[in-house]
């Protein structure tokens, strides 16, 4: 993609509307029991539906709000979902005093929270929505953390821009909206204090922080994409089946790490070893949180 192309995308004022659902394996609620050395697969419960729909607000990209989504959908339990654009800040300061997502609300209990895996374990200890407790707790596994944190810098650098730079993320649909994002979100190999500023500096000035998002978009991925490539087969290689990530089943892991790897596919030409593509896909259609390979860029 051309510099030039790329840097009028992020200064024009109009977007194409919509969100694509990615292409996914056919994956059905009842999943066959698998071999005996690992654990069952699965099984969905019948639809949640409350009289008074739970509603959640969330930016689409956010990891920690897909935890929430991914959780909901696993249970089965209907939602209402409210895309907040990246620039709103009334909203989700009315709700809880402050800029910040997921936001849960329960209506029928006039009760609204946030923070992602709190909300996770409200859901999921309620029998309003369901069969208790499905997620076993987080394992701690520290291989796949040490994986999650060697990758950051790597990633960072190839979804941030392609965030904004697709026009159809629900949270990016108006100018003022990638703007706020492209503010906030510093690319490596810059720190957080040298892109916002602080107490004793001022920060990089928003043409600079514009062009440095088009040039990240603009360069050629392929040294980055071979590196990302390496390192999935490594997490490949981690991961327990193409249903868990942990032995034992079905358990907050697989909640923390599905929702940070969804993110991977807004970028085009990766490749995903089996196992670890098969996980992908039967996570999104048993959870009902579509993947980004539809217009990956």
């Amino acid at each position: 993609m051309k510099l030039a192309t790329v840097l009028s995308f992020f200064l024009a004022a109009g977007v194409a509307s919509g969100f694509s659902p990615a292409s996914r394996s056919a994956v059905v609620s009842q999943l066959s029991m698998s071999t005996s050395t690992e654990a069952a697969p699965l099984t969905k419960g019948e639809r949640i539906v409350r009289p008074q729909l739970p509603k959640v607000y969330v930016y689409d990209h956010c990891p920690f709000c897909v935890r929430v989504r991914l959780a909901l959908g696993l249970k089965n339990v209907k939602h209402t979902l409210h895309f907040l654009a990246n620039d709103d800040v009334d909203t989700p300061t009315a709700l809880v005093g402050k800029k910040i997502a997921p936001i849960f609300e329960i209506p029928e209990d006039k009760l609204i929270m946030m923070e992602s895996l709190g909300i996770i374990a409200k859901v999921d200890t309620d029998p309003r929505f369901g069969t208790t407790n499905i997620f076993a707790p987080a394992s701690g596994r520290k291989d796949i953390k040490a994986w999650q944190k060697s990758v950051q810098t790597l990633l960072r650098t190839l979804q941030r821009p392609r965030y904004v730079a697709t026009g159809l993320l629900p949270e990016f649909q108006q100018l003022d909206s990638r703007h706020a994002f492209i503010k906030n979100h510093q690319l490596p190999p810059y720190e957080k204090p040298e892109w916002k500023g602080d107490a004793e500096n001022p920060g990089m000035d928003m043409d600079t922080k514009l062009k440095l998002y088009a040039e990240a978009m603009s360069a050629d991925p392929a040294p980055l994409m071979e590196d990302l490539n390496a390192r999935l087969v490594e997490l490949d290689d981690m991961l327990f089946s193409e249903h868990y990530c942990s032995e034992g089943g079905l358990s907050l892991d697989d909640v923390d790490l599905w929702a940070r790897l969804r993110s991977i596919t807004i970028i085009k030409g990766v490749q995903w070893p089996t196992k670890l593509r098969a996980y992908m896909d039967n996570l999104s259609a048993l959870g009902d949180v579509p993947l980004y390979d539809e217009m990956a860029l």
